[in-house]
């Protein structure tokens, strides 16, 4: 029996994530979204993971002062927002930083791995920290939690069954904090391709599991960015824009815009069919940000310069 769809405002719009037959040809195609949400247009964002070395009042204020309307912060060990380093005034503060700029606080970024089963307690523990910052820190409606999954592609049959179940934990874990956590397709990992993505989907069927959108995984495997992203799009509820060069087993990634094989253009021409479905975060990979000279505040421009006059 099908339950009933659940509409949540998350990355700055409505996103309609489907939580009854996830299988059905209308899930995969972005069919049945709302009209409210198809009219809407994806704000444009920035990561603060590319921003590592920039403290992140500064960063914030970079973000909002060049024209992004969203942002996503890192809760990740090394960056300063890391959940143990923010006081509750700290936290008050940068809310009202992003309030004051306008901005959307559309994710926050975590890393875990669904396994082995050895991590679960401390993966549950970053859960609901992330879930406590993803209120705090946002204006308005909770940030999602993006994170990728791990493992490794030959291993997916033997594993993917466990990995439904503790994805299943997690919903139950999420579910009284209200917060969602939004996995990622990601090249080298376990779950790499939609169709898994939408397999786990399936699985867990709950409102508080999504998907993170990121074309530069699928693009590395010989997939369109047309059909992945109507396979996916109403389980979205944000994007990763960044290049990719290589194939999936050896690749570099590159700022979004830098290669030219992406076509950025047929990117936003599916998203006016299928309509918003969350910020489209400009992600600086750490092959990238980890380079000697590298300028987190220069390239947050560069970014803009390049997808503004798509997506803006």
């Amino acid at each position: 029996m099908r339950r009933r769809n659940l509409v949540r405002n998350l990355a700055g719009g409505a996103v309609v994530l489907l939580v009854g037959d996830r299988s059905s040809a209308g899930a995969q195609s972005g069919e049945g979204r709302s009209r409210s949400t198809q009219s809407r247009k994806s704000l444009l964002g920035f990561k603060q993971y590319g921003m590592k070395k920039v403290p992140v009042r500064e960063a914030i204020n970079h973000i909002g002062k060049i024209g992004y309307k969203a942002l996503s912060l890192t809760l990740m060990p090394t960056w300063d927002t890391e959940p143990k380093l923010l006081s509750k005034t700290d936290r008050i503060e940068i809310r009202k930083q992003i309030s004051d700029l306008g901005l959307v606080l559309s994710t926050v970024m975590e890393s875990l791995r669904l396994l082995p089963n050895t991590t679960r307690e401390r993966n549950l523990e970053r859960l609901r920290e992330a879930a406590e910052l993803a209120h705090e820190l946002s204006p308005g409606a909770p940030a999602a939690i993006e994170t990728t999954l791990g493992g490794r592609p030959p291993a997916w049959e033997q594993t993917r069954r466990e990995m439904a179940d503790e994805l299943g934990l997690w919903a139950k874990t999420l579910e009284p904090l209200k917060a969602v956590v939004a996995i990622e397709g990601h090249v080298g990992n376990a779950v790499d391709r939609p169709e898994k993505v939408l397999w786990l989907l399936d699985q867990v069927k709950s409102p508080w599991i999504a998907n993170l959108y990121d074309y530069s995984h699928y693009k590395l495997q010989g997939l369109g960015v047309r059909e992945t992203l109507r396979q996916l799009a109403s389980h979205t509820v944000a994007h990763h824009l960044k290049d990719s060069v290589g194939t999936e087993e050896k690749y570099r990634f590159l700022l979004p815009g830098d290669s030219g094989e992406i076509d950025y253009k047929e990117y936003a021409q599916t998203l006016r069919e299928v309509g918003d479905c969350g910020a489209l975060l400009l992600e600086v990979s750490a092959q990238i940000f980890n380079q000697p000279g590298y300028d987190g505040l220069a390239t947050a421009k560069h970014c803009w310069d390049k997808m503004a006059p798509i997506f803006s």
